[in-house]
């Protein structure tokens, strides 16, 4: 592969392994096993003194080809696939952890994030601690002699909080630490965490890169080291592996990555200057707003603004969920769904959704109130997104 190649050339042509027919597309290699020229070279497979592929719960050529495409994307040495965002996430995190050490997570996390971390890890004998993100000092204190991951989402869920990933990241080398982040909703084409710092980078491919709500998928990416020697082990006895037939779909999703995260951005954009100026909601999120509460932080680190929005309902408790369903209900080209990322838009209630397991008085700290609603632009045309959210946002505003 040529050094020299853009992100976009890089997501058309990295990691294709041609068969004998020269086919066009990725092959699909829909195998469970290999076999083998004979008892020696099986051995010799086995022993790791051959490169060939043994069993697709280990290695497949389609998913490897999702691999290597994923790293020359990231910028990363290595990667391994799973078959879910949350398989990822959970690897990255278990994978490398043993019962007395200690995790450092910034409390803003999707809400299975969060279990893992509060609950998974401590039957384990795994310690965590959480930290508002956005304030380094809580990092530095939270730290103790066996920490040895810090863990974080940025932008985070719902909300959109951004953590200064390079400053974490520095904050763990020195302590001997790993920084682990979830990029999911910057995406790859707008936020290189392994470029400011981080040791770890984790997406749920079901997303964005997918991105056109077909498959699931996740993916870990990191040095070498961390992948074929602290993570391999886990991974293969463990089988978290990604089908090869969803790596085919993800492989396709990632040549139109590009074009669709531009698109899905540019109508966020449009719908945050649009629901500023909107007098029924209050507290408009979205990165590649002036006033966002970080938009130095997120010119910083960011390339674009997301293609998420989250924004409240005005009103007391119950009046403002009222009014969040009455507008997600109303909405006619937007769907209801908690998926995000996908060529469609999508608008979710997080309170009584993505983040309704965590107690109220944690949603409270993490801003997610019951008038909260969080959208995920998709492809459509932005003028008729508006439309359709100025017609249910009068729905919502007569209760």
């Amino acid at each position: 592969m040529s050094k020299n190649w853009k992100a976009a050339t890089r997501l058309v042509h990295s990691g294709i392994q041609r068969s004998p027919f020269g086919e066009t597309s990725e092959a699909l290699y829909l195998t469970q096993g290999f076999v083998y020229d004979s008892a020696e070279a099986a051995e010799a497979r086995f022993k790791g003194e051959d490169d060939g592929y043994i069993y697709s719960r280990y290695k497949n050529p389609t998913v490897a080809m999702f691999e290597e495409r994923m790293c020359a994307l990231e910028g990363a040495e290595a990667a391994l696939a799973t078959a879910s965002g949350m398989g990822a996430v959970t690897m990255a995190l278990m994978g490398q952890l043993k019962a007395g050490d200690h995790i450092v997570a910034s409390r803003a996390l999707f809400g299975s994030c969060r279990w893992v971390v509060e609950k998974l890890a401590p039957q384990y004998g795994i310690e965590s601690t959480l930290v508002d993100g956005r304030d380094l000092s809580a990092w530095e204190d939270a730290v103790q002699p066996n920490t040895k991951v810090l863990f974080l989402e940025s932008p985070t869920n719902p909300t959109l909080e951004l953590v200064d990933i390079a400053a974490v990241a520095k904050i763990a080398n020195g302590i001997g630490a790993r920084l682990v982040v979830d990029n999911v909703f910057a995406t790859p084409m707008q936020q290189k965490p392994l470029e400011l710092g981080a040791h770890v980078v984790v997406y749920s491919a079901t997303k964005h890169i997918d991105g056109q709500g077909r498959c699931l998928g996740g993916v870990v990416l990191s040095d070498h080291d961390f992948i074929n020697e602290t993570l391999w082990d886990f991974f293969r006895h463990t089988g978290p592996s990604l089908s090869p037939f969803n790596a085919w779909v993800l492989l396709k999703g990632l040549e139109t990555l590009p074009l669709r995260v531009a698109q899905q951005t540019a109508n966020a954009g449009r719908i945050a200057d649009y629901l500023v100026e909107a007098k029924s909601v209050i507290d408009v999120r979205y990165p590649g707003l002036a006033s966002f509460p970080q938009a130095e932080l997120a010119r910083k680190q960011m390339s674009g603004g997301s293609t998420m929005v989250a924004f409240t309902f005005e009103g007391e408790a119950a009046i403002a969920k009222k009014r969040a369903f009455a507008f997600e209900n109303a909405l006619e080209i937007i769907s209801i769904s908690n998926n995000l990322g996908d060529a469609k838009s999508l608008v979710t209630h997080p309170a009584t959704t993505t983040h309704k397991n965590l107690s109220e008085e944690d949603r409270d700290a993490l801003g997610i109130g019951p008038g909260l609603v969080r959208l995920s632009l998709g492809l459509e045309d932005s003028g008729d997104l508006i439309a359709d959210i100025e017609q249910a946002l009068i729905v919502a505003t007569k209760i």
